[in-house]
Parts: C-alpha cells; structure tokens; sequence
C-alpha cells in the first residue's frame, strides 16, 4: 500500500482537480479515494459559504460516494476511476475522532489519495504534494504547519505572491511543477507520482497508517 496526499494553502486552488487528474493518469494504483472537510457555525471549508457537511448530532461521520454524476468532489473522484471514495465529514478540530473508523475502512486498499491537509497529524504519507496559488492571499494554518513535510509543490502562475508573513523556505530544496489551469495535472507530476509510488511499492516496506498521531 501506498499512501498520496493532496493539500493547499487555501480553499479554490485545485486540490480536487489534482486528485481527479492523477486517479484518471494512474489507474494501475486502483485507487481509493478521501476526501475529508472540516466544518464550523454552518459554513463550508470548501467555499465559505453555508452548506450541508455538517453531520447534525455527530461530530463527524464518514459516507461512501455512490453518486458517479461528477457534481461533487467526491463525485468526480468516482467518474475519474477511483475504485472507492469515501467522504470524511469533521467539526473543525475534531478530525482525530474520525480517524480510528477511517483507518479501519482503508486498511485493505490498494493505494490511497486523500485530499487534506490535516490528516498529516496523523499520518505519515509516502507523498505530500501541496497546491500554492500566489494570487491567492489566505494561507490555512495546516498549510504553514505542514510545508516543511512537502515532497513537491504544484505551483500557480503568478508574478507577485500576496500572501504576508508565509515563508516558502521549508520547500526551497522542492520539486515545483509549474500548472496553468484548467491543466493542473502535467506529465511532469504524473511521472513523479508515479515513480515514486513504484519505488516505494517495490520496497515493499509497509506504510504505518496505523500509527497513531500526537
């Protein structure tokens, strides 16, 4: 097993998209799929505005993705191959709650890719790509706290970066896959997913996605 997560410094920057793009490029990998979303006060991490990830009386649930119409973003994980996708549901904070059942799903899968940031609390993914948009000035806090376990960063174009107080120097020594959307998956990502993966996969050194996180 092999484990792939997608993160961002902001909500809109193509986390989705990149999900989609290497599920679609890679289908050897049999796929499964996670995407996990923080909620708080009604509004949804994915847009900011209200919305209805909030789970009622639980603090967090986890649904399996039936629906191949491509209208979500666990939707589009399906039509783009994945052979499983499942939907994890959080209040803000409370993701550690979610994640005993979440291992438990996945333990058997083939090769995983998780769209998130937060689930690197706990977990140690063999890839962490990040998703940065210089034009777009919020920078999450999960961003900064995980940028120095980047293993490449697949960057926006832009001439001037808004973002303030945001050092990149954790990811310096990085690959950077330069994208220009709607492409955000190129060759170039592709095969270094891609290699790295049968690298790790022809190891065969377990990944400890059972180990707990602080």
């Amino acid at each position: 097993m092999a484990i792939v997560v997608i993160g961002g410094h902001s909500r809109s920057v193509g986390k989705t998209s990149v999900v989609a793009g290497l599920i679609s490029a890679l289908p050897r990998f049999q796929w499964t799929a996670v995407k996990i979303t923080q909620y708080g006060h009604g509004i949804c991490s994915a847009n900011g505005e209200a919305c209805d990830c909030a789970t009622g009386d639980h603090s967090w649930v986890i649904s399996e993705e039936r629906d191949r119409s491509g209208e979500s973003d666990s939707s589009r994980f399906l039509v783009a191959g994945a052979r499983r996708v499942l939907w994890v549901r959080t209040e803000q904070g409370r993701l550690a709650e979610a994640m005993p059942s979440l291992r438990q799903k996945i333990e058997s899968a083939e090769n995983i890719i998780i769209e998130s940031n937060s689930v690197l609390k706990f977990l140690r993914p063999d890839l962490y790509l990040t998703v940065l948009d210089p034009a777009n000035a919020d920078f999450k806090k999960s961003a900064r706290e995980f940028l120095d376990r980047t293993d490449a960063v697949i960057l926006h174009p832009s001439t001037d970066a808004a973002w303030q107080g945001v050092s990149l120097k954790p990811v310096a020594r990085q690959p950077v896959f330069h994208i220009t959307p709607p492409l955000y998956v190129t060759p170039e990502i592709i095969e270094f997913v891609r290699r790295n993966l049968e690298e790790r996969l022809a190891n065969k050194t377990p990944n400890p996605i059972l180990a707990t996180g602080n």
